[in-house]
């Protein structure tokens, strides 16, 4: 009898525990920090896994190259033109960092992990960037590297290091202009001896000022403004890791749910 009790008790107890188990186990989660930076996880695998991504950069620097090949047809002389290009998400794929961050559940985009995989980090070629790249130098076209990498004496020296190390032309200390000043005015530091005949970048401010720091509408205004240049002398990547628009807020249908 003692024995049937202690059963009853027991099971009624285990029962008891199964019914608070669900809402104990969702306070619990609710109370845990959470993982915020694991919603870039659909952008990342785009970016990094997806063929249409290794199509849209094919796509971007054929065309780049095709352009390219009309301004040197039209040139007096091509070693008067350069080419402007951003390196990250352009030339080259650094998603293994972000991947890695990500998975650590560290927010990439405040940058504090960027300064050591530009030092010890290997990034791989964007797919068609070497072939664009070496045609422009074979052709004597000028290649002006503008990145927004660390510009201090290491950093700088690693990031040459890397891109000599990749294959990349005209790889030098006065052709790889890394942050310090704006982009604007390190494009301006092309400008001086020579045509700038296209820009190649994946945000927007690698292109013109006016979408440096400003909000995305104002962004997609100055799109509209600038339409004529885009698949023209400015060449837009893709790339959806990192940017301002990730904190944009999302446009919904307002309709009810209904499902089949």
């Amino acid at each position: 009898m003692i024995h049937q009790t202690l059963a009853r008790g027991l099971l009624s107890g285990v029962t008891a525990l199964a019914l608070l188990a669900p809402a104990a186990m969702a306070q619990d989660a609710a109370e845990m920090p959470q993982c915020q930076v694991r919603e870039f996880a659909m952008g990342l695998r785009y970016q990094q896994q997806s063929a249409e991504v290794r199509a849209l950069q094919l796509q971007a620097y054929a065309l780049a190259r095709a352009n390219l090949e009309a301004a040197i047809a039209k040139a007096e002389d091509p070693a008067k033109l350069a080419v402007v290009t951003d390196l990250d998400e352009t030339a080259i794929d650094n998603t293994p960092l972000l991947v890695r961050d990500m998975e650590e559940c560290h927010v990439y985009d405040t940058w504090d992990t960027w300064g050591d995989w530009e030092l010890h980090g290997k990034p791989s070629v964007i797919p068609g960037a070497m072939e664009f790249f070496d045609f422009a130098d074979t052709a004597g076209v000028a290649i002006y590297y503008v990145s927004d990498r660390f510009g201090e004496p290491e950093n700088k020296a690693a990031t040459i290091a890397t891109l000599k190390e990749l294959g990349f032309p005209q790889v030098s200390d006065d052709h790889v202009l890394l942050y310090g000043t704006t982009k604007e005015e390190r494009r301006a530091l092309a400008a001086k001896d020579h045509q700038i005949v296209l820009l190649l970048g994946d945000t927007l401010a690698d292109f013109d000022n006016a979408f440096r720091k400003v909000p995305t509408d104002v962004k997609r205004a100055e799109v509209d403004k600038n339409a004529a240049h885009f698949g023209a002398d400015w060449i837009v990547f893709p790339n959806a890791t990192y940017g301002d628009w990730s904190t944009a807020p999302l446009a919904a249908w307002d309709a009810k749910l209904k499902t089949e």
